[in-house]
């Protein structure tokens, strides 16, 4: 595993191990299913307290980066979430749209009402 921690750095070094599996994600260093090392392992990898490695983990997990097993570890899963929710809009939109198909709605009077909704319920959310 490749983590750069700078000791000098003001930042927190459980900041620094959150960012740069962060980025790591981001490069595809890391994919998801991909199993990060034990708090333990990682903690003597690096040389810093098994506290602090926990403490990155726990973050990553509340923003979604990662799944929690006791059992089985840390394992990245970003997009598990999300793609759970797109299959659950996805079928709702099969219905929907054969709907619409049915009275003659069509592909641009659709897309209108997405935007229409979009601005009401989905401010800060990007195309």
């Amino acid at each position: 595993m490749f983590i750069e921690i700078d000791f000098n750095s003001d930042e927190a070094i459980y900041m620094q191990l959150r960012n740069q599996i962060i980025m790591g994600i981001a490069a595809s260093r890391f994919r998801e299913g991909d199993m990060l090392p034990s708090v333990r392992q990682l903690a003597d990898h690096i040389g810093i307290n098994m506290h602090t490695v926990n403490k990155a983990y726990t973050v990553l997990r509340q923003e979604g980066y990662v799944k929690v097993d006791r059992r089985k570890g840390v394992m990245i899963a970003v997009d598990a979430d999300k793609l759970k929710a797109m299959e659950d809009v996805r079928n709702d939109l099969l219905v929907t749209l054969a709907k619409a198909s049915c009275k003659n709605i069509s592909r641009e009077e659709v897309h209108a009402l997405i935007d229409e909704i979009y601005e009401d319920y989905g401010k800060g959310m990007d195309d």
